[in-house]
């Protein structure tokens, strides 16, 4: 029952993964949304490019592991 359960959070095509990056990209966005009003100025900029970086880091690891086990 747990194996079934757990199956349920393996991206198992480049579909899914970008629908994962997709949904992480917009959360990144809004959060950068909220340094720029916490933060106003350079500071807040910076912070807010790092967030979607961090998905663009992510999203590569993601999209290289599912080649990865593909071609492994």
């Amino acid at each position: 029952m747990w194996n079934r359960f757990a199956r349920l959070f393996i991206i198992k095509t480049k579909f899914e993964a970008f629908l994962v990056i997709y949904g992480l990209g917009l959360g990144a966005v809004e959060r950068g949304r909220r340094y720029l009003d916490l933060y106003p100025g350079y500071g807040g900029w910076l912070l807010f490019a790092a967030c979607p970086v961090a998905v663009f880091m992510a999203g590569g690891r993601i999209i290289d592991s599912l080649d990865h086990t593909r071609n492994g």
